[in-house]
């Protein structure tokens, strides 16, 4: 009997490199272009992924685009993923940013600022 509490974390590597796979690929939308997928979240019955983006723009209007383009592509995306995944059924998806870079830039702007007060 195989070992199932692995299996949602292997199909969220699966989800992740096929979504950017048809995010580069196959969704057409301006919007989406400078995503990158950072990571996914699947539920333990496999029903539901939370698909985590990074942007390159730190704007909120250029954040807001590309949720509204993810959000418009979501069925292209999910069918695509059906055709792709060997699953019963494909789960279904949301797209979050992922809060994590974010708090990374926070912590790096406060490590400057606590540098630069070191050298005075």
């Amino acid at each position: 009997m195989p070992n199932k509490r692995y299996r949602p974390e292997r199909l969220a590597q699966e989800i992740q490199r096929e979504v950017d796979d048809i995010l580069l690929k196959r969704v057409r939308d301006p919007r989406v272009q400078d995503i990158t997928v950072t990571g996914v979240d699947v539920t333990g019955d496999l029903q539901q992924a939370t698909i985590y983006y990074s942007l390159l723009s730190d704007k909120a209007s250029d954040g807001e685009k590309a949720q509204a383009g993810l959000d418009k592509a979501t069925g292209l995306i999910r069918k695509e993923l059906g055709a792709r995944l060997n699953i019963f059924k494909t789960p279904a998806i949301k797209f979050e940013r992922d809060p994590s870079i974010a708090y990374g830039n926070r912590i790096d702007e406060l490590l400057r600022k606590l540098h630069r007060e070191d050298q005075l």
